[in-house]
């Protein structure tokens, strides 16, 4: 699995159930990474996004504790086990997990990388990407030129973990 987000100085993802800015470069990075792959989110990620409807050219995974909840063609799983079953079915594709913060937490040590947009500027946050320069077993591998966007400076960042857990051995611990 690949992790994919922007943050901010504090590794900030979002205030308010929305994305702290929206810079597009970033915007087409995502696109052309996560078009015709597996993305894997929570619900209140799923919500966020226009309509509330998941996005096209993907398969789109919620994981949500609410039993009887439903959004157009999403797959809907209701906890890990649920997860790593169904991500079976997809085992020979590109899975990305897109937030938000609960869901990185849960499924960061399955992730053999992460994709980071990093913008240097401290935005007001409630949600977070857990800090990959602090992670144990995760490295840098490779940073962009720096770029901006009107008066915000930003780079696109590579992490590789080291401790990369099998999502596949799930049933087996």
């Amino acid at each position: 699995m690949i992790a994919i987000a922007a943050v901010d100085k504090n590794w900030g993802i979002g205030y308010k159930g929305k994305l702290l800015t929206s810079i597009p470069n970033d915007m087409k990075l995502f696109k052309n990474e996560t078009t015709g792959n597996v993305i894997v989110m929570g619900r209140k990620t799923l919500e966020s996004f226009p309509g509330g409807r998941p996005l096209p050219s993907r398969t789109n995974i919620v994981l949500t504790t609410y039993k009887d909840y439903k959004s157009g063609d999403a797959i809907i799983v209701h906890d890990m086990d649920g997860l790593f079953n169904k991500l079976k079915d997809y085992s020979g594709e590109k899975i990305y997990v897109i937030g938000g913060e609960s869901i990185y937490r849960q499924l960061l040590p399955y992730c053999e990388k992460a994709l980071i947009t990093k913008i240097d500027f401290a935005y007001d946050a409630d949600a977070y990407f857990p800090n990959l320069d602090k992670e144990d077993g995760w490295e840098l591998e490779g940073e962009s030129e720096e770029e901006t966007y009107f008066d915000l400076c930003y780079t696109f960042t590579e992490y590789r973990n080291e401790k990369v857990k099998k999502w596949t051995s799930q049933e087996e611990n």
